[in-house]
């Protein structure tokens, strides 16, 4: 599992992998954070949960790192610990991190541009780009 980033003219882009969906995911969201440069408070930990549903993979996996960007910018969260349960079209989240204490740059979304998740000899691939 892990992410690297890859060059991208106009905003940022991600190659991302796991061994199944939920790591693809989890590691998605490790690298939007590596990205930003997203600090957590260490010592004011929080919980949260949410649900989200997606026609396919890869709307669950925007949607999935849609919220990420809303708990960032709306609450001022960040999170580092990810509990993805999947069941058919649905996602059940258990979220931990904490306030963010900095942020380099904001990332605005995850874009569905030329996004694909692939099943490989890895597990699950996938490209994300990310709106900046």
């Amino acid at each position: 599992m892990g992410f690297e980033e890859i060059p991208h003219t106009a905003d940022w882009a991600l190659h991302v992998w796991g061994e199944d969906l939920p790591t693809l995911l989890s590691e998605s969201a490790r690298g939007m954070n590596w990205l930003t440069g997203a600090l957590l408070d260490q010592e004011r930990r929080i919980q949260r949960t949410f649900e989200c549903t997606g026609a396919d993979s890869e709307s669950l996996l925007v949607a999935f790192l849609s919220e990420l960007v809303y708990f960032a910018e709306q609450d001022h969260l960040g999170f580092d610990q990810f509990d993805i349960q999947m069941k058919g079209d649905r996602l059940k989240v258990t979220l931990g991190g904490g306030p963010l204490k900095s942020i380099s740059k904001t990332i605005k979304a995850a874009t569905y541009h030329n996004l694909k998740i692939e099943r490989t000899a890895r597990g699950f691939e996938a490209e994300i780009v990310f709106d900046v």
